[in-house]
């Protein structure tokens, strides 16, 4: 059977170029980049031809391009690392509510070291409003972290504005992005921006798991949150991860040159999968922002049904997509985004994400709206829940969430 890979947000294919540049990594060019001979010269040589390829795609000097083993990695580096550096000058940070975990979670072990930490919330739409930045920003503030797109909803953050109103405040607090969405499917240019940090991961650019990179602006001041030899500067020791860092760069110098082709072909499939999804499917509902939204990313709500069951349904089907509902999540919450946006906790979840690719064709989505409707239809007929009985959010608390299977 056909498969259809709409989970692109959680994780994206290895592009055969991105392979082709890794293989001979692992057994020719396999020197630690560290050593002075000829073969560390020729790894550490490829290690820096990469950072340039990935300052470039973001428009940074590779000299601000630190490799770390993932996004979640950069996200804590910066976040730590910033707010422990300048602690002298304040301890107040601001973030959003609807982050990605590796930021909320990083966030409150701050708060457990005595940082104060202020969650802005969002519009029903998903989006920070740049007045409640304003209205948040304090004497003894000394870091901002907002993403550029959101993970589950897609939608994108007004981060240029945002930048400039914490810099009119004090030009000295310092402003981190989680780019890891928005990186490869809009532009993300740090100059343009004015961030002070962002963070980006390879897998979610058809590069390899387990690389990222945190950009950090020339004369930054951030602490390292790692201890050991001397490299990247002496910023993140470790001995190189060569292969994935010639797989990461390879990815960047890709998706900095088919952007604005990828961004178009996804945008067009997007709205035919979004417009067919609403006209088909009854009580279902668009998440996110209707025009600012990542290209790739189609996110919706559909009422007295569970996201586990549309998930495990469409998987049957063959297609693959995602959900912020609990069963999926390995947690009993629904997703903390849904819940930002203002939906109870009882619709939040019945929520499906679907993120498509730079292979997904118009038979890929014609075939998915063809499938949702009576796959909808037909876990609404096995429930119990409707108008009268909307899941009871008590529930959940109890744990007790398989009550209507």
């Amino acid at each position: 059977m056909k498969r259809i890979y709409l989970d692109n947000a959680a994780t994206t294919p290895v592009d055969e170029e991105v392979v082709r540049e890794m293989v001979p990594v692992f057994t020719e060019n396999y020197g630690n980049p560290s050593s002075i001979y000829k073969e560390g010269r020729d790894a550490k040589k490829l290690v820096e031809e990469n950072r340039a390829k990935v300052a470039d795609a973001l428009g940074a000097q590779p000299n601000e391009i630190f490799f770390t083993g993932s996004g979640t990695e950069a996200d804590n580096w910066a976040l730590k690392g910033a707010a422990r550096r300048n602690k002298k000058r304040g301890s107040h940070i601001i973030t959003s509510a609807v982050e990605h975990h590796a930021i909320l979670h990083t966030a409150q072990q701050l708060e457990k070291e005595g940082f104060d930490v202020t969650y802005l919330p969002v519009d029903e739409y998903g989006k920070v409003s740049p007045e409640d930045l304003k209205k948040a920003l304090r004497d003894d503030t000394i870091l901002v972290s907002i993403m550029m797109a959101n993970n589950e909803v897609g939608t994108i953050e007004p981060i240029k504005e945002m930048v400039e109103i914490v810099k009119e405040h004090n030009p000295r607090t310092l402003f981190h992005t989680d780019a890891v969405q928005a990186f490869g499917n809009i532009p993300v240019d740090v100059k343009d921006l004015g961030v002070d940090l962002l963070s980006v991961s390879g897998h979610k650019i058809y590069g390899p798991k387990g690389i990222g990179a945190l950009y950090i602006k020339k004369g930054t001041p951030v602490e390292n949150i790692l201890q050991g030899g001397a490299q990247e500067k002496n910023r993140r020791p470790g001995t190189e991860n060569t292969a994935s860092i010639a797989g990461f760069g390879k990815a960047a110098e890709i998706a900095k040159e088919k952007l604005p082709e990828h961004t178009e072909h996804m945008q067009k499939l997007r709205d035919k999968l979004i417009k067919g999804v609403l006209e088909t499917v009854p009580k279902s509902e668009l998440t996110g922002h209707p025009e600012d939204r990542l290209p790739g990313n189609a996110s919706f709500i559909f009422d007295y049904i569970e996201g586990e069951g549309i998930l495990l349904s469409l998987d049957l089907a063959g297609i693959a997509g995602s959900s912020g509902s609990a069963c999926t999540s390995g947690s009993l919450d629904p997703s903390h985004v849904l819940l930002a946006l203002g939906l109870p906790a009882g619709r939040a979840h019945g929520s499906l994400r679907l993120t498509l690719g730079r292979d997904t064709t118009e038979e890929d989505i014609d075939y998915v709206i063809e499938q949702l409707g009576p796959i909808v239809k037909r876990l609404r007929a096995m429930s119990p829940l409707d108008e009268a009985h909307p899941i009871d959010a008590a529930v959940y608390e109890h744990g007790d969430h398989h009550h209507h299977h």
